[in-house]
């Protein structure tokens, strides 16, 4: 093995415990494109219309296989009543590992208000995935034989289910989430930590803005947990918002930390760092449709490429109701 090889193994060594490889859809700050629903099943059909959204997020412009994901989601309400379904489609791609994946969302809203115009509400959701991994090793063999390489493009299907509720109290809301209940094998199910892909979310946050001011503002936070490696980390978000004649101009910035280290060598002592993501959010609703950008940045000292994520969100809704909630709630009110 030459040296070029064993530096590349050395740093995707070092940077495994921040991958999302083999985990279902990846978690990173596109929910804050008003896209809750691409992480948060209870959020299908919350909204007064029914929603589609396109994303696609390239890593590192100018590296060959370079992560890449793409998402495709919708949801709406069933007809007048509280019930509510949703899917999500995406494609997940780094390097040599890629996923393919298919969720299906069924959600139930409670009110527990007479009426919208004091929005006290409680749901439900539940969304069933399939999943398909690829590995492709075709490559792996270029200096000999390896007898714990295959050397052809390995590929696995699972299921999965993710299980979530979401509150909503006037400007106030609460999601909490499980994604990947169940064990998943993945491609290398002879290594015992990835069977268990299960992942814990939780966000809160509020909308603030003076009464009939045009512009509002909202803190959030998000805080998630991987059981199998036991890893956390948590987004500290702040978005504000202006309403306009033609619709509404937004924007944001999303720190996320991770609560766990990875050890490097420095020279000839051993260093630690903590995963850093800081991301400016800018976006756009132009009657039905909305556009957003996000850029995010690593603020590590030691990185693959300072070039940092590129993310673009469309956006249309349709089926509107005619009636808003009465809050100052950008989330459910479109």
């Amino acid at each position: 093995m030459n040296l070029k090889r064993l530096y590349i193994l050395a740093f995707v060594a070092f940077f495994a415990q921040f991958a999302n490889a083999q985990e279902g859809l990846p978690i990173y700050t596109d929910y804050l494109t008003d896209n809750y629903y691409l992480i948060h099943p209870s959020m299908a059909g919350v909204a007064t219309c029914a929603k589609i959204r396109v994303t696609g997020r390239q890593q590192w412009f100018g590296q060959e296989d370079a992560p890449q994901l793409a998402t495709l989601s919708v949801n709406s309400r069933i007809g007048e009543t509280q019930s509510a379904i949703g899917a999500i489609v995406y494609s997940d791609k780094n390097g040599f590992h890629s996923q393919n994946g298919a969720y299906v969302t069924y959600a139930h809203h409670l009110m527990f208000s007479r009426n919208e115009i004091d929005l006290n509400m409680l749901s439900f959701g539940l969304s069933v995935g399939v999943i398909q991994y690829k590995l492709d090793e075709t490559a792996f063999l270029a200096e000999g034989f390896d007898p714990i390489i295959a050397g052809i493009e390995q590929s696995s299907t699972n299921f999965n289910i993710d299980f979530g509720f979401s509150y909503h109290l006037y400007n106030f809301y609460a999601h909490a989430t499980v994604k990947n209940i169940l064990d998943n094998k993945g491609i290398n199910n002879d290594i015992e930590v990835t069977s268990n892909l299960r992942r814990y979310l939780i966000s809160v946050g509020s909308v603030f803005g003076k009464f009939g001011s045009e512009w509002s503002y909202e803190p959030s936070i998000m805080f998630q947990h991987k059981d199998g490696t036991k890893e956390s980390s948590f987004d500290i978000n702040l978005k504000a918002y202006k309403e306009m004649d033609f619709g509404k101009i937004w924007g944001g910035l999303s720190y996320r930390r991770s609560l766990d280290g990875a050890e490097y060598l420095d020279g000839s002592s051993v260093n630690t760092q903590k995963l850093q993501y800081i991301s400016p959010i800018l976006g756009v609703n132009y009657k039905d449709f909305m556009f957003a950008y996000t850029y995010a940045y690593q603020a590590n000292s030691v990185v693959f490429n300072n070039s940092g994520f590129h993310q673009i969100t469309l956006g249309y809704n349709f089926n509107c109701r005619k009636e808003k909630y009465h809050c100052n709630c950008p989330a459910i009110n479109q």
